[in-house]
């Protein structure tokens, strides 16, 4: 598996994962709470202002991350040109591709290990509560670094049906794609297995 967290250093790398997690979600709100147009591509800009800050390694490296949204924005597009809607696609298009950048920006300088220790002390109440928290502390890092690896098998497939067919390969991915996610998900299993299990450190507290 990859990783999200960008090989360039930049000065986030060395925030506190709690005070991005905590900016992100006050950020979150605060876009759905202002509808204006000019807002949210202010707010779009000033993202794009900090992808570019640490350099071009880095701002290439976070732009490409940010492709798996483009189906999405020509999807909301789209639907909202017909329905005659133009400015509330332009708004929904504006906050959702901020949202995910911010929420891409804190992976790329987040080690994964911060951000388990910040969701074992975020759960820490439940285990005193005697809740089992080891699913929630494994599935999380495991969403994260799956997220790239599923959109590069897809990529990889999309690759090879071009190289036999002119045809678009659409939903003919699926199926495939569906059986690649279920063996990974399968090895991955059995080497949760072999250490224990996703409850083995959590519930033997």
């Amino acid at each position: 598996m990859i990783s999200l967290t960008s090989p360039v250093e930049a000065r986030a790398h060395r925030w506190p994962a709690g005070l991005k997690l905590g900016a992100l979600c006050l950020a979150s709100t605060g876009l759905f709470l202002v509808p204006g147009l000019a807002v949210h591509a202010g707010a779009l800009a000033a993202v794009l202002a900090l992808y570019a800050a640490p350099g071009p390694v880095f701002l290439r490296a976070g732009l490409g991350s940010l492709r798996v949204v483009l189906p999405f924005v020509v999807i909301l597009l789209a639907w909202h040109a017909l329905t005659g809607d133009m400015r509330q696609g332009l708004l929904i298009t504006l906050r959702m591709v901020t949202l995910v950048a911010l929420a891409n920006l804190v992976t790329m300088t987040t080690p994964l290990e911060d951000l388990v220790a910040l969701i074992r002390r975020l759960t820490a109440p439940l285990r005193r509560m005697g809740l089992p928290t080891g699913a929630l502390e494994i599935a999380v890092p495991l969403v994260i670094r799956f997220t790239p690896v599923l959109v590069l098998r897809a990529e990889t497939l999309a690759e090879a049906w071009r190289a036999r067919s002119r045809r678009r390969p659409g939903w003919r991915l699926i199926l495939p794609l569906t059986l690649q996610a279920l063996d990974d998900a399968d090895h991955v299993g059995e080497a949760l297995r072999a250490r224990g299990g996703a409850l083995g450190p959590s519930g033997s507290e």
